[in-house]
């Protein structure tokens, strides 16, 4: 939704003193009853809607494959291993609670769900005054009722302050969710707060679970999901932050093993690399690379390269490389720039291809002193994004193009 230069600026509200955080982020209502017996029983499906704008979605911001509502699916399972769910994503970027309301009845209610979680109000806060964003939640909640379907309600998720969207601003379209839920008695989902309360307590981390301004990366929806599977089933469960499931290279092993055309596109010295270890498996194989030159350019400029190079080639697969002469200027910067180098890699919605991202110690073998929290970052923001890491185990002695060659009959059989 948004771009320009990413600035951390953390904002107290007199009006919002620090007691609230001790205040309960799940309110609890006589609606979870229903939800909570459908669950324990097992007896029958649970159709949810995860219904909301880009941060509900599959976007490039999460990797493309998972959002908070399919991560909920997996954290409802670990509380209740009896119940049987299933997940529709309603979310579409750009889209405010008018949008919302345009198109309920097909994408939510035609599905006839059970719950629908409902998470707006970013783009309402750029685009409509705070009572229309009042009058449609409440409108919302209406028609999801009277198909018979449960709701709960969430707080946009807490951001950075931009012009399009003050904290202040953001905070106040908050209060009106709030509002709305204890006036209709609907289960509330403090997402806002819940965030908000990590960025006070632990302000990387929590830099390290957004993707851009608003928008949380795949750690931050795993956040998300948490929250509202605490919310729904009143028990509090962990997702693992353990990297992206295999198959790490399905697109790519797909077009292989059914004989298509594969296109790569590398930075160095992958450009080389990959090709010539995929065409060793696959012989005959039509693959064709493509190389990304990252000679004497910094991290800011890779950003911006990736940003036109990447989706107008549609390529099957996306080697991130960094050199560590890639240099950026600040930390922050270089979080930002490895973040979007490898989410401008990525299609714009649903993953439609493959992208992995190479480790320096790979390629450049042990850091100095001064690259080793770098080296660290990197790691972190990785995971982060649900994107498979390339890396050097500790004290491994061999050359890239043999780890290179290793990872790829281990990571996609």
């Amino acid at each position: 939704m948004l771009t320009g230069t990413l600035m951390i600026r953390f904002i107290s509200f007199a009006f919002f003193p620090l007691l609230m955080l001790a205040e309960s982020l799940h309110a609890e209502t006589p609606a979870l009853n229903r939800i909570r017996e459908i669950l324990t029983s097992g007896e029958k499906q649970v159709r949810m809607v995860a219904f909301g704008d880009s941060v509900t979605g599959l976007y490039y911001h999460t990797g493309g494959r998972q959002a908070y509502g399919e991560l909920l699916v997996e954290a409802i399972q670990q509380i209740r291993p009896e119940s049987d769910l299933t997940l529709i994503n309603a979310g579409r970027s750009g889209h405010s609670t008018a949008n919302a309301l345009g198109r309920i009845g097909q994408d939510v209610l035609a599905h006839k769900p059970h719950l629908v979680t409902v998470m707006f109000g970013l783009n309402d806060v750029a685009k409509l005054p705070i009572e229309a964003y009042r009058k449609n939640l409440v409108e919302i909640v209406r028609q999801c009722r009277a198909r018979g379907a449960e709701v709960i309600l969430c707080t946009p998720n807490a951001v950075l302050t931009t012009p399009e969207r003050p904290l202040e601003k953001v905070f106040a379209y908050s209060e009106v969710t709030r509002a709305v839920a204890r006036e209709m008695t609907v289960p509330l989902c403090d997402t806002y707060r819940e965030m908000d309360a990590l960025k006070a307590r632990d302000p990387e981390t929590w830099r390290l679970s957004m993707s851009d301004e608003i928008h949380p990366n795949f750690g931050g929806h795993r956040r998300l999901a948490e929250s509202l599977a605490q919310t729904i089933t009143g028990q509090k469960t962990t997702l693992e932050d353990k990297g992206p499931a295999a198959p790490h290279l399905g697109f790519t092993m797909a077009r292989l093993k059914a004989g298509d055309a594969v296109k790569i596109l590398a930075m160095p010295p992958f450009d080389t690399f990959v090709g010539e270890a995929l065409r060793e498996r696959f012989p005959g194989a039509n693959v064709g690379g493509i190389p990304w030159p990252t000679e004497g350019l910094s991290r800011y400029l890779l950003m911006k390269d990736a940003a036109h190079r990447v989706r107008p080639l549609t390529p099957t697969l996306v080697f991130v490389a960094i050199p560590r002469s890639a240099t950026a200027d600040g930390r922050e910067q270089f979080i930002r720039t490895q973040m979007w180098i490898a989410s401008n890699s990525l299609s714009r919605g649903k993953r439609e291809w493959d992208v992995v991202v190479v480790h320096p110690s790979v390629f450049e073998g042990e850091p100095t002193e001064e690259e080793t929290d770098n080296d660290a970052l990197i790691r972190r923001i990785v995971v982060n994004q649900d994107l498979p890491l390339l890396d050097r185990a500790p004290g491994d002695p061999r050359g890239a193009e043999e780890i290179l060659r290793e990872w790829l009959s281990s990571a996609a059989p």
